[in-house]
């Protein structure tokens, strides 16, 4: 079978999947032209989705085509055709999400940022940091993502909560709640974390209303998507003290324009949309464990609803 590989890191893809399945005839290039040709004649196509798209928007269709990101924005362009198999990155970002999340919550428990200024400042900082233990925890996005954080941080003692399209019992979850359900539980909890897809259900989710909700000594983190967040009203909220503070991974528009108000809001931390990069290894395993299945005809895993959008 030919496999199509539009990667920028094409040269590692095809090392992993040539040792993997050898069985497989690799088409790849580093040059666009010359992916746009093979395309053509490739059934299954692996990559990542803004370069996808490309090849769908010049007319090339695949059979299968499987996304290396968990995130498939670019491939529900308008305009794009949707008459074909699509899996998305599952059951490879959980460790290293939760690693990136327990980073920012153990900082802000033991204030890190706050005692950096202080030796900065040559002050000697004796407070006493806190712990984890007994802390609230609502993650917004109880997915495969949002479940394995969830498991990582059951350890560290914190009461864990979920919001998910619909209310529904989930280990390791107290409860999950329904989305419409998101403006009642931010003020219960210490921190949110949000890991919501891009959809049009998911947009503008964090307004001014939403984050006066907030326990102002709560902390929001979103690794989700950038359109969950209404910019400017975080930037309020956290001026107004309705939250202790904010990280910021993504964005609407990365690299952030040099003009944005986050680069200097207070209380705001930005992490360069680095929360959760793909593992090729973890990659390749997964996608050669969804072409013995796609071959013979079981369940791929990852498989998006295009009316769902993820």
């Amino acid at each position: 079978m030919r496999v199509l590989i539009a990667e920028h890191d094409h040269v590692l893809y095809t090392r992993l999947l040539s040792q993997m399945a050898p069985e497989l005839e690799i088409m790849t290039s580093g040059d666009s032209a010359t992916l746009s040709s093979m395309a053509a004649d490739c059934p299954v196509w692996l990559g990542q989705p803004d370069l996808l798209a490309t090849l769908l928007r010049q007319g090339h269709r695949p059979q299968w085509l499987q996304a290396t990101w968990a995130g498939i924005t670019p491939l529900l362009s308008e305009g794009l055709p949707r008459d074909y198999r699509l899996t998305r990155a599952v059951g490879i970002f959980g460790q290293v999400m939760a690693e990136y999340v327990l980073t920012y919550m153990l900082g802000h428990e033991r204030e890190v940022l706050a005692r950096l200024v202080s030796q900065v400042e040559r002050k000697w900082d004796n407070r006493m940091g806190q712990s984890l233990a007994g802390r609230k925890v609502l993650i917004v996005g109880a997915g495969d993502i949002g479940q394995s954080v969830a498991q990582f941080l059951q350890p560290f003692g914190v009461e864990l909560y979920g919001i998910a399209s619909t209310a529904r019992e989930q280990a390791p979850f107290i409860e999950v709640a329904a989305l419409d359900a998101l403006g009642e539980w931010v003020g219960k909890v210490d921190y949110v974390i949000n890991l919501l897809p891009n959809t049009p259900n998911t947009h503008d989710l964090f307004d001014a209303a939403l984050f006066k909700r907030f326990k102002p000594t709560g902390l929001f983190i979103n690794v989700g998507r950038g359109v969950a967040v209404v910019d400017a009203d975080l930037v309020e909220a956290l001026k107004e003290g309705h939250l202790a503070g904010a990280v910021i991974d993504v964005c609407r528009q990365e690299p952030l324009p040099q003009r944005h108000p986050f680069w200097t809001a207070w209380g705001l931390l930005l992490t360069g949309h680095s929360s959760a990069p793909t593992s090729p290894g973890m990659m390749v395993q997964l996608f050669v464990e969804n072409l013995r299945a796609y071959q013979g005809g079981e369940a791929l895993r990852g498989e998006v609803d295009f009316a769902r959008g993820y």
